[in-house]
């Protein structure tokens, strides 16, 4: 990520064509022990909402990254937990309150759940004008929350 903030990387492997969620877990992959393919693999069922509108895959993605930053080597699975929680209940409301929503369908104003949805998502540039935006605020909240910040 030579010269490349995360925030920049993430947007750019969004706009290459990559979903949002695998676009900021990717740019965090180093940090969390993972190969770009490992990344993008983990986030290739979250994008859209999970497909259902539901919460942004951007927000998922960051969530993602934060399990991975926030658990230490050693820790058993109850230890870690509200560190785990703590970080969760941070991103979403961060998220909700920087970008004005949780779930893909209020953010996008539109049923992605609907081929019309969809149609109206694409028509109107919201994946390509919305988006970007949606994943470089997931960036910048993950990397403050972990202490991860560049």
């Amino acid at each position: 990520m030579e010269n490349t903030s995360r925030q920049e990387k993430a947007k750019q492997l969004f706009e290459t064509g990559c979903l949002c969620a695998q676009a900021v877990l990717t740019a965090f992959a180093p940090e969390c022990g993972l190969t770009d393919e490992q990344a993008m693999k983990l986030g290739a069922c979250f994008g859209t909402g999970m497909r259902k509108g539901e919460i942004c895959g951007a927000c998922t993605g960051g969530l993602m990254a934060l399990g991975m930053l926030c658990s230490r080597p050693g820790e058993d699975r109850a230890a870690g937990r509200p560190r785990a929680d703590e970080a969760n209940d941070e991103m979403t409301a961060r998220f909700e309150k920087t970008c004005g929503a949780l779930r893909c369908r209020d953010l996008l104003g539109c049923d992605v759940m609907t081929e019309e949805g969809i149609a109206y998502a694409i028509e109107h540039h919201l994946f390509l004008d919305r988006c970007p935006g949606y994943v470089a605020a997931a960036v910048k909240i993950a990397e403050e929350i972990s202490g991860a910040a560049d």
